[in-house]
């Protein structure tokens, strides 16, 4: 078992014939992800040898999903052109869409979210400018390294993509159900409240790791969240201890305002839904493997 994305995913590649789209749709390839198609407007009908698989291009969402099945997209175009992708995969109603692109405006990302609330959420968009989502062992759908870590029955949610990737490397002896990099703009689609419900719902998954970061409210909702509906253990991350007030911190949503947002608050928020935070990833990986083992 895996969340959202398993070895039984269908995925395109809208932007395939693209640098990045080409050079990670071979990646993902070599990860034993499923691909069937790419997308790229006036470009259907062509294919594009990987290796020598030869995979597809098709001129829209609607008509690769048509021809190979496919129930995930993975969303590799320039970010001028990311809110026209976003709503062409939400128009066709794919099951699950992740948007790598970084660099969207947040205004076309909050145009495209409402288009989806509008078309009935039938959608569900993880990112932009995210990592992706890797199901050791199952299907890698993005840019998170496929050989860091295995199959395992710990489940991670993280705002921050190296921290994905040094979590999954840091307790690679134990593995993971499903990796999910939610990315950290001021609008995204999928939240930690998303991830943390259905690792809850997982058979497979038995705790859980959540990375957060400086800025917003989104971890102290997790926590209340935490404290209402999850009875796994849950163990935290928050990046940015040493941030000063008033500066962005890496991503376009990580600031701070006064004590607001600040990685401290969002602590003891969590912790007092009972999650145990660790001050660095290697505390929070020792933590982790404390719970597992025990």
């Amino acid at each position: 078992m895996a969340i959202w994305l398993t070895k039984d995913s269908r995925v395109i590649v809208q932007g395939m014939t693209g640098s990045e789209g080409s050079k990670h749709t071979r990646r993902m390839l070599r990860a034993g992800t499923t691909i069937v198609g790419g997308v790229t407007p006036g470009k259907g009908g062509q294919s594009v040898d990987f290796d020598g698989q030869a995979v597809p291009v098709f001129n829209t969402v609607a008509e690769a999903m048509a021809a190979t099945g496919a129930d995930v997209t993975v969303i590799f175009v320039p970010p001028r052109f990311a809110k026209a992708a976003m709503i062409e995969a939400i128009d066709a109603a794919i099951p699950l869409a992740i948007v790598i692109t970084e660099g969207i405006p947040v205004h076309d990302t909050a145009a495209a979210w409402a288009h989806n609330l509008a078309q009935g959420n039938r959608t569900r968009i993880v990112g932009p400018n995210c990592p992706g989502v890797a199901s050791p062992g199952q299907s890698n759908a993005g840019i998170i390294p496929a050989d860091i870590t295995g199959p395992g029955r710990i489940g991670l949610v993280s705002k921050s993509g190296t921290l994905t990737y040094q979590m999954m490397y840091e307790l690679r002896d134990i593995g993971f159900s499903t990796c999910v990099g939610i990315g950290g703009d001021p609008v995204i689609g999928t939240t930690h409240i998303d991830a943390l419900a259905a690792f809850q719902a997982d058979p497979d998954t038995d705790a859980i790791v959540m990375i957060g970061e400086i800025g917003g409210d989104a971890e102290e909702r997790a926590a209340e969240f935490i404290k209402a509906n999850v009875t796994k253990p849950v163990v935290g991350y928050i990046a940015g201890f040493t941030a000063p007030p008033g500066k962005t911190m890496g991503h376009a949503g990580a600031i701070i305002s006064g004590s607001s947002g600040t990685a401290e608050a969002k602590k003891v928020a969590l912790e007092a839904a009972g999650v145990k935070v660790g001050k660095t990833p290697s505390e929070t990986a020792r933590i982790m493997r404390a719970i597992m083992k025990g």
